[in-house]
């Protein structure tokens, strides 16, 4: 699911894998599948750094992700 760069709904992992809040508490328990870290809020860009640096628009799924995690 998309969540945009203002969502408090979003939460990430140390290597920026990206979650929504309901699979991060139904069916992840607060972990990454894919590295195995803590799923944390993700932080809001401010406004003016948003527009300087938008976010990537690019999504890999997760098979694609897990080929590519450190762990």
């Amino acid at each position: 699911k998309d969540l945009p760069t203002v969502s408090p709904e979003a939460f990430i992992c140390s290597f920026e894998f990206t979650f929504c809040r309901d699979c991060m508490t139904t069916r992840l328990n607060g972990h990454c599948p894919t590295c195995g870290g803590e799923l944390v809020r993700r932080p809001v860009r401010p406004e003016e750094a948003r527009r300087r640096h938008p976010a990537s628009t690019l999504r890999r799924p997760a098979q694609e992700a897990s080929r590519r995690s450190p762990g």
